[in-house]
C-alpha cells in the first residue's frame, strides 16, 4: 500500500469516527463553514469523493444519502475511493484536474484526503467534539498553507458555486500552530455556534 493510500485510510478512519460520534439531534447544528450544517460538512466530503471519480468517468456507487445515514453514505464513498487507490494502474493514471495534470492518487491526496482533516475540525466544532487536529497533520500542512494562491479564495474560481477557502482570519503570531493554520484556511479558531 502506498503512503498516500495509508494516509487516506488514516484520515478516513478519523473522519468516520467523528461522524459516528455525532449525537442524532446535532446534524442540523451550524458549522464554521458559512451556511453549512454539520450534515452539510459530511455531504461536502462525500461530494469531493465523487469529484475524485469523475476524471475516470465513474460515479459513486449506490448508497444511502447523507440525509438518511451520514455514516453509511461516507463509508460507501470511501470504499469507491479506496478502490482507486488499491489498483496501482488506476492510482498512477494521470488525469486533468482544476490544479493541473496529476496522478489519481495525488489528486485524492491533495483534495479529498486533505479535506477530511480540515472539515473534520469543522464537524467536531459544530457537534461539540474534541476538535484537536493531529499535531503531525498540522505540522505537515503548515508550510504549504502559508502559500495558498489567491485564486483559492475567489468564489467560483474553480467552477460555478465552488468556494474553496474563505478570507484569511487573522490569528496572533504566538497562537498555537493549529489556530494559525485554521486562520490561513479561513477559519476562526474561536468559532462557536
Amino acid at each position: 500500500m502506498s503512503d498516500i493510500a495509508t494516509r487516506y485510510r488514516t484520515r478516513a478512519d478519523i473522519f468516520a469516527a467523528k461522524i459516528a460520534a455525532v449525537e442524532p439531534g446535532r446534524w442540523s447544528d451550524p458549522s464554521p463553514c458559512e451556511e453549512w450544517t454539520a450534515r452539510d460538512v459530511v455531504g461536502h466530503i462525500i461530494d469531493m469523493h465523487a469529484v475524485m471519480l469523475r476524471p475516470l468517468g465513474r460515479s459513486l456507487s449506490p448508497a444511502p444519502s447523507v440525509a438518511q445515514d451520514p455514516l453509511a453514505a461516507f463509508t460507501a464513498a470511501r470504499a469507491d475511493v479506496e478502490a482507486l487507490l488499491d489498483d496501482p494502474a488506476t492510482a498512477e493514471r494521470k488525469v486533468d484536474t482544476p490544479t493541473g495534470n496529476m496522478s489519481v492518487e495525488q489528486h485524492i491526496d491533495q483534495v479529498a484526503s486533505a479535506d477530511m482533516v480540515l472539515h473534520g475540525w469543522d464537524l467536531s466544532r459544530a457537534t461539540g467534539q474534541d476538535d484537536t487536529i493531529d499535531p503531525a497533520e498540522v505540522e505537515a500542512m503548515w508550510p504549504h498553507a502559508q502559500y495558498i494562491p489567491d485564486e483559492m479564495r475567489i468564489p467560483g474560481a474553480f467552477g460555478p458555486g465552488v468556494v474553496v477557502l474563505g478570507p484569511e482570519v487573522e490569528v496572533p503570531d504566538d497562537a498555537p500552530l493549529q489556530h494559525r493554520l485554521l486562520g490561513l484556511f479561513g477559519r476562526d479558531p474561536n468559532w462557536s455556534a
